[in-house]
């Protein structure tokens, strides 16, 4: 009778530690994650649609964070490190994330990632995406308590707003977006995260 050995699991300390060569990688329940294309080097490949929406997107959010009241919370991008969840640790990349002021005051210097779970997380579909990568990614926030969860595709223009318990709602360049009661007040006319 054999037995099956289980997987070494990492922490997010030796994800950070890793060197940056440009391949994305991600600690999901702390198993090691590679994003990418087979057969190529295991790099997410963006494109000029993806930037300018992750752009823009963090431009929308930073308008509405300069409207509200002390202490704010902050719009962070470029594939945040976030730390999810430990023990085993998930540790992600976000493409644009929204921290409340009270998460932000929780940090300390022992990490270069964000300990804990935003208040809106968003994924920006990028050629080389795997459906169940995206899935799972969505899973793993909503897991971790992130409120909302945007899957923005710039190819068809829309948006899926995922929620705890709710069904997903999609979004099309007709709608708004708002985040209530997570993110009083934002209205974000869908249209205008694709425009130019």
């Amino acid at each position: 009778m054999s037995t099956a050995i289980p997987p070494t699991l990492m922490t997010a300390e030796e994800l950070d530690a890793m060197p940056e060569d440009g391949i994305d990688r991600e600690l999901i329940r702390g198993e090691l994650r590679i994003r990418g294309v087979a057969g190529e080097d295991r790099m997410t490949r963006r494109n000029r649609f993806h930037a300018a929406t992750e752009a823009t997107l963090a431009k929308l959010l930073g308008n509405w964070i300069d409207q509200q009241p002390q202490p704010r919370g902050r719009v962070f991008s470029a594939e945040v490190g976030c730390i999810l969840s430990r023990d085993p640790d998930t540790s992600v990349g976000i493409d644009v994330a929204y921290f409340s002021a009270a998460s932000l005051e929780q940090q300390s210097d022992n990490t270069s990632m964000i300990e804990g779970p935003p208040v809106l997380a968003i994924e920006i579909l990028s050629p080389s995406d795997k459906l169940e990568d995206v899935n799972e990614k969505v899973d793993e926030y909503l897991a971790a308590g992130v409120a909302l969860v945007w899957v923005v595709d710039p190819h068809f223009h829309t948006v899926t707003v995922f929620q705890p318990d709710v069904e997903p709602q999609l979004f099309n360049k007709d709608q708004f977006l708002t985040a209530a009661p997570h993110l009083p007040s934002l209205s974000i006319a869908v249209r205008t995260i694709f425009a130019g």
